[in-house]
């Protein structure tokens, strides 16, 4: 069949399993050759990583600069649908290359393929760690956990209750100028308040309560230990998108993520089990969910326009290869007390996008930006290619009026 993007409403419901392959080999390609041990009292490089989330954006860069940058046998984890008669979704091909170039490449590695929220999917898990470490030759303890889940829903093995999250302002109604991504004209996005329900809801969802429970699975099955690294990723935004981001439902998920950082640490470090948990806030970047959200189309566009005039501009696996070289095995990293945070704890991967310089030059273009200069003002171009992308879209040197075989694409 031959493929091309299908948008409804700034969401793509399709995906070009060509495209995935080659944008997720170009992310494999910069991570071995950027990732660097850092140097002088710097903590060992991870020799067994589980990335929960594995499939796209930050969780597969991390995934991807674990295995290609380090060396690390990796475990990921996500769910995701394989091709039928149509294609399957975009992780599921990326989560296809990654393993197909780890085994060309050496490297040991294996995906998961479940609801990584129920206790079947942590115990799989745990079995495939020892698994793959015995077959690396290395010890059966992870050296980096990340956390790095999506899912707009969540059924808590506990209960069997299913929740789901809400993208709303708490209090007032918000109202906002957007911008559409596939043609460059602007709107009013309108959200109205979430209910105490959907507040507590998106916390189950999207909140710490899962990263902390793959911990606790993680420990019982004996695979912590003092050299065990654990992080997760969070985002905080500019002021002025608070209203719908972090003083909305999400920003209220995000304050839980923090706390279960604090607890895992409290519980876990504190007695000698693992090295340290953080939570790391990040770039502003283009994900599958993003064209979505009130602001975040105009801001992002805004923002990478800025960004890349000043050579400052980072993707996803730039973002997670200068966490690792610059923060989490950084030199004197050895020490998880020297890794750089911020006064909360934190580990700021957003400090080029937070700079003062940036943020007044994005506010300047995204009040200066009108219908008539959107593609001079902005990268609103980039934000789509970006966008598009990640769906195996728009990806350079993919003939997308070739005629593709989607049965070819299959776990091999």
């Amino acid at each position: 069949m031959i493929i091309k993007p299908m948008v409804r409403n700034n969401i793509c419901i399709n995906s070009h399993p060509e495209g995935c392959f080659v944008s997720t080999r170009e992310q494999i390609k910069l991570s071995k050759a950027l990732a660097i041990p850092g140097d002088g009292a710097a903590a060992e490089p991870p020799k067994l990583a589980l990335v929960v989330g594995c499939s796209g954006g930050y969780g597969l860069s991390s995934r991807i600069a674990a295995g290609f940058g380090y060396g690390a046998a990796t475990v990921g984890v996500s769910l995701e649908k394989a091709p039928d008669k149509k294609p399957g979704t975009p992780g599921f091909y990326n989560n296809l290359v990654f393993d197909r170039d780890a085994k060309s490449a050496g490297l040991f590695s294996r995906t998961i393929n479940g609801d990584a929220f129920s206790d079947e999917t942590k115990a799989e898990t745990a079995k495939a760690l020892k698994e793959i470490a015995t077959q690396a030759g290395v010890p059966a303890k992870i050296d980096l956990l990340v956390y790095s889940l999506a899912s707009p829903v969540r059924t808590d093995p506990k209960t069997g209750v299913q929740y789901k999250s809400a993208l709303k302002p708490i209090g007032p109604a918000f109202s906002g100028k957007t911008l559409s991504m596939m043609d460059g004209t602007f709107g009013i996005a309108t959200a109205d308040p979430a209910t105490d329900d959907e507040i507590a809801s998106t916390i189950k969802v999207m909140g710490g309560e899962d990263w902390e429970l793959w911990v606790e699975a993680m420990d019982k099955e004996g695979l912590l230990s003092p050299q065990t690294r654990i992080v997760a990723y969070t985002y905080i935004g500019p002021e002025h998108s608070w209203p719908i981001y972090k003083n909305g439902t999400i920003g209220k998920a995000k304050e839980d993520l923090e706390r279960a950082c604090r607890d895992i640490n409290k519980n876990y470090a504190d007695r000698g089990k693992i090295c340290r948990a953080w939570v790391s806030v990040n770039k502003a970047l283009v994900t599958r969910a993003s064209a979505v959200i009130p602001i975040i189309p105009l801001y992002v566009s805004c923002l990478f326009k800025v960004m890349k005039e000043r050579g400052l501009h980072e993707g996803c696996i730039e973002q997670i290869l200068r966490l690792y070289r610059d923060r989490l095995y950084a030199a004197g990293s050895a020490d998880p007390a020297k890794v750089p945070v911020d006064e909360a704890g934190r580990i700021r991967l957003d400090d080029w996008e937070m700079r003062d310089d940036i943020q007044k030059a994005v506010l300047e273009k995204m009040e200066a930006v009108t219908d008539g200069n959107v593609f001079d003002e902005t990268d609103l171009a980039g934000f789509k290619h970006d966008f598009l992308e990640v769906h195996g879209f728009d990806v350079e040197g993919v003939d997308y009026d070739a005629d593709v075989d989607v049965g070819a694409y299959q776990d091999s």
